[in-house]
């Protein structure tokens, strides 16, 4: 015996495909989805991997509870995918553990602590140096103290 039902599907007609960018190549979409919702359609599983143990883990609640869903959206990382409605052009990207410090445009791009970082990446001595007008390829001056008593 059928009852009316509160339960209403979204008018396919009224919403317009978008193309959004998934790992790198181009997908159509509706608009009103979600980065995340895209990213399972799509089947890119897993949406990112935990920053300690490197977990995978993908979205689970779809409402902005779990964090599982945790993604690059537009090379902003940590962006939540299940509340992110999908716009014209965006790049969704999977999350691989914890993200580093990269060079930025505050930084020079002659510094020498942008020319001694590996994999493009400034560690805290970096950083302390390049705050400190030092150069990072000269090793700090060490003094010993001698007991004299």
């Amino acid at each position: 015996m059928p009852t009316d039902s509160s339960f209403k599907r979204l008018a396919i007609q009224s919403r317009k495909n978008l193309r959004v960018w998934v790992e790198g190549r181009p997908v159509e979409v509706m608009e009103g989805d979600s980065a995340a919702a895209v990213m399972l359609a799509q089947g890119e599983l897993p949406t990112r991997t935990t920053a300690v143990s490197a977990t995978p883990r993908a979205p689970y609640c779809m409402m902005g509870v779990c964090f599982e869903c945790l993604m690059e959206i537009d090379g902003v990382a940590n962006s939540q995918g299940c509340m992110t409605p999908v716009r014209e052009g965006m790049r969704i990207n999977r999350q691989q553990g914890a993200k580093t410090l990269k060079e930025t445009s505050a930084l020079d791009k002659n510094s020498t602590s942008n020319k001694s970082s590996k994999n493009n990446t400034l560690n805290n001595n970096d950083i302390l140096n390049e705050a400190n007008g030092q150069d990072t390829a000269i090793e700090p001056k060490r003094t010993v103290v001698e007991d004299t008593l």
